[in-house]
């Protein structure tokens, strides 16, 4: 079977579950997966999973065209829609389609629209999951290489991840949209019973929205719940909206925030303190440089050595052909290591040992999190005390008759 070139570039670096990388049917013997492992047999069959994943879509739209179908069916336009045990209608209307004056449903034409655009979506979304599972190709990587991906590249895997936060904050933004210039939404506390209106002032102050966050849950406050405005509903989706447009940008980014693995730092390192040496006129194509092979000896996470002599002897050869960037992004790569150890050279650990394998980053951040969790805990006994004590069934010790002032003192 032949390996996919995007897998060969992660050789050093990645053991797939079965301890091979030929890419192969879908039961046990060839995956590591039973059959009831579902979709863990398509780790590395990126267009059945995604067969999976579109036919699973296609099941949940369906699911909504056809509960819509029943609901329509069985909806009577003289009781409340509470009273019906409705479920979608309910959303349907809140959108403002088919309402009229006093929140009454005048007509129901939208609904059925609703439904049908659902039925039909699901049909192509089934035959598109069908395909994808039985009948395309079992990877994309070679002829789609936007839709592929590797597991092991952050990159594509945080990317995947950022399509996704924009797409969910479109979808916030269609809720604006419809809110402010397309028909309006439904206003459960307008004057004369609800009625369908569109928003002309919309709340973003982030004390207001937030505030709402800040709440307790309890007491009455009601947190988010306790939300009674339109104007502050749309805001809030205005702000979510954007959250998640900008943290989608940011995670698609990842390299330029997040910089270096460790890995790659490591392996910047040595190329660096190569580059410094071959400079200073150490003959490293012999592997013994005046700082020694140990200096350039890299391994990968999985043992191998990938930056050893026939690697010196290959820059080497190479020494006036490297270029300035290559320089640049190594000092920069091996500056901006994702660790901390104490014994490092530019972040990057050089003696691994019991005092300083894990990095004063870990300890900063664990113990923070133990201070807050004992000062949340400590908050809420304090809290609760009080609150039971300004209710009036919180007493507390009676100083009057505290046994300890009928003891003798100490002294």
């Amino acid at each position: 079977m032949k390996t996919l070139y995007s897998l060969r570039r992660f050789y050093h670096v990645e053991t797939l579950f079965n301890g091979t990388l030929a890419l192969a049917g879908r039961d046990q013997e060839t995956t590591g997966f039973a059959w009831w492992a579902g979709n863990a047999r398509l780790i590395n069959l990126s267009s059945k999973l995604l067969g999976a994943h579109v036919a699973h879509a296609g099941l949940i739209v369906f699911w909504a065209g056809a509960m819509n179908l029943f609901e329509v069916a069985h909806f009577v336009p003289e009781k409340p829609m509470y009273e019906q045990g409705l479920i979608l209608l309910p959303h349907l209307a809140t959108l403002g389609w088919g309402v009229g004056p006093g929140g009454e449903v005048i007509d129901t034409f939208p609904y059925f629209v609703s439904r049908v655009l659902h039925l039909i979506s699901s049909a192509v979304l089934g035959f598109g999951g069908i395909y994808h599972a039985l009948l395309g190709p079992k990877t994309l990587e070679e002829s789609f290489p936007f839709f592929g991906y590797v597991w092991k590249d952050r990159n594509k895997m945080t990317t995947i991840l950022g399509i996704h936060l924009i797409l969910l904050g479109v979808g916030a933004f269609l809720l604006v949209f419809k809110a402010l210039y397309f028909g309006g939404v439904y206003d459960t506390w307008a004057p004369g019973g609800g009625d369908v209106r569109k928003i002309t002032n919309l709340t973003l102050s982030p004390s207001v929205i937030f505030g709402y966050l800040l709440k307790s849950p309890f007491g009455g406050e009601g947190w988010i719940v306790s939300v009674d405005d339109l104007e502050h509903i749309i805001g809030g989706h205005v702000w979510l909206g954007s959250i998640c447009i900008f943290g989608g940008i940011w995670h698609i980014l990842t390299n330029e925030f997040y910089g270096p693995t460790g890995p790659e730092a490591s392996q910047a390192q040595a190329f660096t303190f190569l580059v410094r040496d071959q400079r200073l006129g150490a003959n490293v194509g012999s592997a013994q440089g005046p700082t020694c092979l140990g200096k350039y000896l890299m391994r990968s996470p999985t043992g191998e050595v990938i930056f050893g002599g026939e690697t010196m002897r290959f820059w080497d050869m190479l020494k006036k052909d490297i270029q300035p960037w290559q320089e640049r992004r190594s000092a920069k790569y091996m500056t901006h290591a994702p660790l901390g150890s104490l014994n490092s050279v530019g972040g990057v650990a050089t003696e691994i040992n019991a005092v300083n394998y894990v990095s004063p980053r870990s300890w900063l951040s664990t113990s923070h999190f133990f201070l807050g969790l004992f000062l949340f805990v400590g908050h809420l006994w304090h809290a609760g005390r009080a609150r039971a004590a300004a209710a009036g069934f919180e007493k507390g010790i009676d100083r009057d008759f505290e046994p300890v002032l009928s003891m003798t003192p100490l002294n």
